[in-house]
């Protein structure tokens, strides 16, 4: 799963009431971001037990992540916890028209991955749904946690929940 020279991090867990239920209950959810690095291969699935949403990330002008997506990612996840739901998430959507970045896509005779391309694979490999977003304009970043939260309350495939509580969304 490749690139080197990256980290694990970790990011602070976060209290939020969900109303509409009969009760107000309240969800603390963990937010912890792995990065595909080789020597990490036999740790990171320690950190999935508990899990009740994976976001799949990929980036629209990296084609290599895209196909990591189903090369690596998916059957990682459907290995270690089949019966969690997983939305595929398009990033940097901010880039695809960026011109140094086209230029830089052409010179390695790529495209930029269209939504089409997104929604594609999501139906491919049995995702809730597919969306973008860019953290640098911020643009669809509520929405993927939105539908992090109601994929976990109101997944479209029925699951098997062994967890007694919702207790961490990990974005990978």
């Amino acid at each position: 799963m490749g690139s080197k020279g990256t980290t694990v991090e970790s990011f602070p867990s976060h209290s939020l009431e969900l109303r509409g239920h009969t009760s107000p209950q309240l969800y603390k959810r963990t937010n912890s971001l792995l990065f595909p690095q080789e020597d990490y291969n036999q740790l990171r699935p320690l950190s999935y037990p508990n899990t009740d949403v994976f976001l799949i990330c990929f980036s629209v002008v990296n084609p290599a992540s895209y196909h990591n997506v189903q090369e690596e990612w998916v059957p990682e996840l459907k290995d270690c916890m089949p019966h969690v739901p997983y939305v595929l998430i398009g990033t940097q959507i901010d880039l695809r028209d960026d011109p140094k970045t086209l230029a830089r896509l052409l010179y390695m005779k790529e495209k930029p991955l269209t939504y089409e391309h997104g929604v594609k694979l999501a139906k491919a490999i049995g995702a809730q749904c597919y969306l973008e977003c860019s953290a640098l304009t911020q643009k669809g970043l509520k929405a993927v946690f939105d539908e992090a939260i109601l994929t976990i309350f109101h997944p479209k495939k029925k699951k098997k929940h062994c967890s007694k509580c919702h207790s961490c969304c990990l974005i990978i």
